[in-house]
């Protein structure tokens, strides 16, 4: 089992119970989900962000325009940090202390740089688009190459990173089990539903056959 060094930066304090290192671990966290929320300073302003990526070994890959002041920054610093998190339940107490939620989240911390050379942009973005949707890249059109031009294509290397896992039960003081409130878990997901074609042509094509599998896998 691989895992990444402990340090101040992704060591878990609050709740370190619950905390992961393992990299294949945190690999499938991230890769259950598309949006990170992605942290900066902006003349002296701490500012997060929810940013679409995608995932290649220990790359994260993220894109905006060239005038996107947060991809700019984090450029500038040369370091970057993204957090994902899954809220996967609901978790009601019999005391308003104890209410809380199960979840999977990930911290990650990097370095980060510009891909500029244009066939390696063009592999960023496939990583990215794929991530969202496997199949999807081979169904649309190729990119002009002043799209790419447009683009800031960042990628991140993780060098560190940490996970935190909540999946238990309600955690009631031990005399209030007895007492007359419900108590329980509600479980959330977030799910696909049925593909609703554009404006156009598209109304009258059949649906393609990576879209519909999307949609049965996350229905």
């Amino acid at each position: 089992m691989k895992e990444y060094t402990k340090s101040k930066l992704n060591r878990v304090k609050r709740g370190h119970n619950r905390a992961t290192y393992d990299v294949e671990k945190i690999n499938t966290i991230l890769d259950a989900s598309f949006i990170g929320y992605v942290s900066y300073i902006y003349e002296n302003q701490a500012i997060a962000l929810p940013m679409a990526y995608g995932r290649k070994e220990d790359k994260i890959y993220l894109h905006g325009s060239q005038n996107n002041r947060m991809l700019r920054a984090l450029l500038a610093a040369e370091t970057a940090s993204m957090t994902v998190m899954h809220l996967d339940a609901l978790v009601l107490a019999r005391s308003g202390l104890h209410h809380s939620v199960n979840y999977r989240s990930v911290t990650l911390f990097g370095g980060i740089k510009n891909i500029t050379e244009p066939r390696e942009k063009e592999d960023a973005l496939y990583c990215f688009m794929e991530h969202m949707m496997k199949g999807r890249w081979n169904g649309i059109r190729p990119m002009h190459k002043d799209e790419l031009e447009r683009t800031i294509v960042a990628e991140i290397t993780i060098e560190t990173a940490s996970a935190k896992v909540r999946d238990v039960g309600v955690g009631d003081e031990p005399e209030d089990y007895d007492l007359d409130v419900w108590a329980g878990l509600v479980p959330l997901k977030q799910i696909a539903t049925y593909p609703i074609p554009d404006q156009g042509l598209p109304q009258e094509m059949d649906i393609p056959a990576h879209v519909l599998h999307y949609y049965e896998k996350n229905q």
